[in-house]
Parts: C-alpha cells; sequence; structure tokens
C-alpha cells in the first residue's frame, strides 16, 4: 500500500469540527477512510480518585496522551494497524478495551488541540480550521455535554468559564495561523464540505491509479 494522506481537522468546541469530519467519512466508502479523534487520547487516569479526575482540566494539551496519539498515526501512516483507546466521559478515564484501527487510503485526525502540538503538524498532509462563532460553540458544547456526556448545567457553564474559554485564546485560536483551509461556520457551511469531499475523492482515484498525492 502506498502511504496514507491524512487530513486534520481543528476548531474551538462546538465548532462543528466533528460534523465535517463526518460529512467526509460517510460521503466515501468506509474500505477508503478512517476517522481518530483526539478525545480518545486523553490520558489513562485509573490511578486517580473521581475526585481528582473531575478536578482535571480537559482543555489543556497536558491532559492528551500525544505521544501514544502520535506513534499511532506513524503506525498508520506505515500502513500497520493500532489499538485506538476508549475513553469513557462520564467516568473520566480510560476503558480496558479497545478498538482495533486498519490503515486506509485516507485517515482523519479530528480535535481541539491538533495543530498546538507541532509533532503532529508536521504528520499531516492537509490541516483544516473550522471556524465558528463562540455563542454558537457554547450552545453547542451544553448541549452535548448534557445530553451526551451526562453532565449538569452549572458544571458545564462552569467548566466553560474557567477553563474552555481561556483555553481557547491561549491554545486553539493561535493554532489558525497554521492551517490549509479554514471554514466558517462549520456544520453548516455545505459548500466548503462539498468541496472538502470532491478533494478527497480526487485524492483517492490518484491514488487507485497509482499516482502519490503530494500537498507540496
Amino acid at each position: 500500500m502506498s502511504r496514507p494522506i491524512l487530513i486534520g481537522i481543528t476548531g474551538g468546541t462546538g465548532s462543528g469540527k466533528s460534523t465535517v469530519a463526518k460529512a467526509i467519512f460517510e460521503s466515501l466508502p468506509q474500505t477508503n477512510i478512517s476517522i481518530i479523534e483526539q478525545d480518545s487520547y486523553y490520558k489513562d487516569q485509573t490511578h486517580l480518585s473521581m475526585e481528582e479526575r473531575i478536578k482535571t482540566n480537559y482543555d489543556h494539551p497536558l491532559a492528551f496522551d500525544s505521544d501514544l496519539l502520535n506513534k499511532h498515526l506513524i503506525d498508520l501512516l506505515n500502513n500497520k494497524a493500532i489499538e485506538k483507546p476508549i475513553y469513557n466521559f462520564s467516568k473520566h478515564t480510560r476503558e480496558t478495551k479497545t478498538v482495533t484501527v486498519h490503515p486506509k487510503d485516507i485517515i482523519i485526525l479530528e480535535g481541539i488541540m491538533i495543530l498546538e502540538d507541532e509533532k503532529l503538524r508536521n504528520l499531516m498532509d492537509i490541516k483544516i480550521f473550522v471556524d465558528t462563532d463562540a455563542d454558537v460553540r457554547i450552545v453547542r458544547r451544553i448541549t452535548r455535554d448534557i445530553n451526551e456526556r451526562g453532565r449538569k448545567l452549572e458544571s458545564v457553564i462552569r467548566q466553560y468559564l474557567d477553563t474552555v474559554k481561556p483555553a481557547h485564546l491561549q491554545f486553539i485560536e493561535p493554532t489558525k495561523r497554521y492551517a490549509d483551509i479554514i471554514i466558517p461556520e462549520g456544520g453548516y457551511n455545505k459548500v466548503a464540505i462539498d468541496i472538502m469531499v470532491s478533494k478527497v475523492k480526487s485524492i483517492i482515484y490518484e491514488k487507485q491509479n497509482g499516482e502519490e498525492y503530494k500537498i507540496k
């Protein structure tokens, strides 16, 4: 197999980056594409009490096991399968089981901090920043954390003000300068998503016809 193409999709919490990643993923046969979520690589915290886990700042680069993520991406780019962690957001730690991910033509890496880490940036062929208004992002964050992660409204708002917003301004917003493509109003920008889908399809066509895709 030729080397897979790694597409990084980032943006603030609730920006719609997952929607963009999902739209690209669902437009292609699953034999050609895989998604790696940075959220799966939060550090294992089984050695900590629940009280200590709750106090962890999950909106800081140090909350992620970037070394393991970097290693897994390198393995995939070298056409080796990996065992992706499963993170339990209710327990604030990893599950003991993992998910096997096989290398595909296209690998999407999605997460809030992926462009903050230089090692991860250097692995990506295409870097996308999904740029969405802060008011929209906080509403999406509240809805997600209550409905999908079992959080209380008060705790979600407190976390946003204490850590999420400051982290966005310090670690995420500045990484926009590394992006090859900026998609405004992610999740609702059908034109931009359709363009990316067409681009990814053209990359797969080139690879299947023996051509090596090069971003530079």
